[in-house]
């Protein structure tokens, strides 16, 4: 990780504090070496055209019986916005920040800034501590992540070759399957750095179509898909890189964010609870380190990131097919970027050039920013 020299930090005192008693109580229990902390900003600009905007950012996730390796202590934002909030949505609530723009601004444009500081540590469960012979049932809570969703189908071509895999490995436990699609992800297909964002995650067209490459959001959603597919519970969690990584230099951004958008997966063991995994970035390395299968830094991060997330990245949400609200354009496959809408229009959010953000990301040590 770089080394960096420190800057006084403008007044954290402005945020509102929001770490629940839980995570207080985590804390005072916890290591504080162990945990680093972040101030993520947003800096947007809208047209001053049409006579009405609405914006969206997904915001850190402070849901802290889902992520316990990351919470927020706060946010703050300034602008010109008519009105502006922090708010929730989703069936499993995940933390929105929401601005309205009613009438033309007095500016030349709509502008928002909006901080948040995130703490973040390591993340790593082992799964071969799971006893399959002795699992309970699974929770209630957990039987909806097997259902499919729009780009996430899990029957015709998505369950044949789901259990095609496990045929072949032979596979009989939870563990062993989603261990099986894991290896059989990283053996057939491969990261392309061409793709638009981060990927669209239609698996049953990249199946259909034998067309076994993309991006974090294509390789961590197939993986989603195939273990759906034989009835363990899985999903994405979509976020963003906000550091360095000590593995590869491809898998990590600090400073300027505004494309570091990044998703990882998870598959959930009834008794072990969420696993994360990251086969995305296992190709990342290969195709941009220019690394081999068989190379032993791959051989490495492929053990290692089955059951293990490096925490140079946080969390938005794991939510799908999202309407952020009754009156917006439309459902979202996933929601990961910021989005905005003029007059009821959606602005197409990697198209920077109509759709001006900047996102970035400085730790946090003591009173100052590390640099």
């Amino acid at each position: 990780m770089k080394r960096r020299n420190f800057i006084k930090l403008f007044g954290t005192s402005a945020l509102s504090l929001s770490a629940s008693p839980s995570i207080a109580t985590q804390l005072l229990s916890s290591d504080y070496s162990k945990w680093t902390s972040y101030r993520i900003s947003y800096q947007i600009t809208l047209p001053a055209s049409g006579k009405s905007a609405h914006l969206w950012l997904p915001l850190p996730d402070n849901n802290d019986s889902d992520t316990a390796f990351q919470f927020t202590q706060g946010n703050n934002w300034h602008g010109n916005a008519t009105k502006a909030s922090f708010s929730t949505l989703g069936a499993d609530p995940f933390p929105i920040f929401n601005a309205v723009w009613h009438g033309k601004p007095q500016s030349d444009q709509r502008h928002v800034t909006v901080n948040c500081i995130v703490k973040t540590v390591h993340h790593a469960i082992d799964p071969t501590l799971y006893p399959e012979n002795k699992s309970p049932a699974l929770p209630n809570s957990i039987r909806n992540y097997i259902n499919p969703t729009q780009l996430k189908q899990t029957n015709g071509i998505v369950r044949e070759t789901a259990h095609s895999i496990i045929k072949e490995k032979n596979a009989a436990t939870s563990l062993e399957k989603a261990k099986a699609i894991y290896d059989w992800i990283i053996d057939n297909t491969q990261y392309n750095e061409k793709i638009r964002g981060r990927g669209q995650g239609n698996i049953t067209y990249m199946l259909e179509k034998n067309e076994l490459s993309g991006k974090c959001v294509d390789l961590n959603s197939l993986f989603v898909a195939l273990v759906k597919a034989v009835d363990i519970p899985a999903r994405n969690q979509y976020g963003i890189r906000i550091n360095d990584s000590d593995l590869h230099a491809s898998i990590g951004q600090y400073g300027d964010i505004s494309q570091s958008q990044h998703c990882r997966a998870e598959f959930f063991l009834a008794g072990r609870g969420w696993i994360p995994v990251n086969p995305s970035d296992v190709l990342q390395v290969s195709k941009l380190g220019e690394l081999a299968l068989d190379d032993p830094k791959i051989i490495q991060l492929r053990e290692k990131f089955f059951g293990t997330w490096e925490m140079n990245w946080l969390a938005f949400n794991h939510a799908e097919d999202l309407a952020l609200s009754p009156n917006s354009s439309g459902k979202l496959p996933f929601f990961m970027y910021p989005h905005a809408e003029i007059e009821g229009k959606s602005l197409d959010n990697l198209d920077h050039e109509n759709f001006s953000y900047k996102i970035t990301s400085a730790e946090l040590v003591g009173t100052g920013i590390k640099f």
